[in-house]
């Protein structure tokens, strides 16, 4: 019952910190709605805002909260996709910090676990921590890495170039904590499962 509510909560306070974000007129149009978001943070489930990220100018951001176990990806300030993933299962914890990408590899495979498929890779730490399409169930799972769902991992391994930063935190960000029940405009963004 716990996890439940644990997790209703979970996706409506991310569901609506998505509309606190700051949106010039033409974005406000295309604005993600708690609809939209709350699907969004389902296990295995991403928003992605195409339209977004080719208008966006800047840095792509990548911000990892571990205890929402959701993604946010940033592109020169504006929010550009919200990503449900798996992170480090208990014993194989995530490292958090801030990380610049070091490599990216479209096929890679695990050189510590049996050649595990990493597909979309973008590799966090030279020891073996990165970004990668697998299962995400929504919970901490894999050993270590950060698992995205495969469609989402595509999208982010397209648009984030080396050196981009990461940020994995060990906190529900200080936008979702302030977030008020709040109303969307029109469904617009791309919402898929893998």
């Amino acid at each position: 019952m716990r996890v439940a509510f644990l997790r209703f909560v979970r996706r409506f306070t991310v569901a609506a910190s998505l509309l606190l974000l700051p949106l010039s007129v033409a974005e406000a149009a295309t604005a993600l709605t708690p609809a939209t978001a709350a699907s969004a943070v389902a296990p295995g489930r991403f928003v992605w805002r195409g339209d977004a990220a080719a208008a966006a100018a800047g840095p792509v951001r990548v911000l990892v909260s571990l205890p929402l176990q959701i993604a946010f990806v940033f592109k020169g300030g504006a929010l550009v996709g919200v990503s449900s993933v798996s992170s480090g299962a208990p014993g194989y914890d995530t490292p958090t910090g801030t990380f610049a990408i070091l490599q990216k590899d479209k096929d890679h495979k695990s050189n510590i676990y049996d050649d595990a498929p990493m597909p979309y890779m973008l590799r966090l730490t030279w020891d073996g921590v990165a970004l990668h399409a697998g299962k995400v169930t929504g919970e901490p799972a894999s050993h270590g890495c950060v698992r995205l769902p495969l469609a989402f991992a595509k999208k982010l391994y397209d648009l984030a170039e080396l050196g981009a930063t990461v940020s994995v935190v060990d906190a529900v960000p200080d936008f979702v904590q302030q977030a008020p029940a709040a109303e969307g405009n029109a469904e617009t963004a791309e919402t898929a499962s893998r």
